[in-house]
């Protein structure tokens, strides 16, 4: 098993940046990719971004350019860089983990970004 644990979310304005973390925990060496999801009110959760071990990184067009993903292999630890950051951009935020092969298995509590106009 694999905890996740996110943190970073806050309330912030537009044009404003945040910072989110995940720290993951437990059988970390049977994961290979790491990212986030996001869920607004109403809508269906979607991929934000996503990091496989080596390095490879997708995002979703709605982020691309703005928002940049990385990893501390030593601390276990995938980040989500989030600027230049609009009202749209609210929504719950999850860490995700698992593999390409039986896809994201685990998730995290999620944590709540809110940007206001």
């Amino acid at each position: 098993q694999v905890q996740l644990v996110e943190s970073g979310g806050d309330l912030v304005q537009a044009g404003g940046s945040l910072r989110l973390s995940c720290v993951a925990s437990g059988s970390v060496f049977t994961i290979n990719v790491m990212g986030w999801y996001r869920q607004a009110p109403g809508k269906q959760r979607g991929l934000v971004a996503a990091i496989h071990s080596g390095g490879r990184t997708n995002y979703a067009d709605s982020v691309k350019g703005r928002f940049t993903i990385s990893r501390d292999n030593a601390k276990n630890t995938v980040y989500l860089q989030m600027n230049s950051l609009k009202p749209e951009d609210t929504a719950v935020y999850y860490c995700a983990a698992g593999t390409v092969v039986t896809g994201w298995n685990y998730w995290g509590q999620g944590t709540q970004v809110t940007v206001s106009s």
